[in-house]
């Protein structure tokens, strides 16, 4: 279970803070009453980057649009815009 942290307290006891996040898990240090930042283990970090697909992958991972959509999506119309005098 995370731990929430004011953030002077978080200054003021950051080794516990870190301490924790490597033992009990991550600790949620709030700013004025919200939620700001994490302090995570490295193991944890780590784990949630790997878990990540990189952004080619997930825009390949979009929907297969066939030719013909392609070719709607990409159908502008011809008008110019009208003409203005300046």
């Amino acid at each position: 279970m995370a731990h929430t942290w004011q953030l002077q307290e978080a200054k003021a006891r950051f080794s516990e803070a870190v301490r924790l996040a490597g033992s009990e898990g991550p600790q949620v240090v709030t700013c004025r009453g919200v939620e700001t930042v994490v302090v995570l283990s490295m193991e944890e970090y780590r784990r949630l980057e790997a878990s990540r697909p990189s952004l080619i992958d997930f825009l390949m991972a979009g929907p297969k649009l066939d030719d013909e959509t392609i070719a709607l999506i990409n159908d502008r119309s011809q008008d110019t815009g009208r003409e203005i005098d300046l």
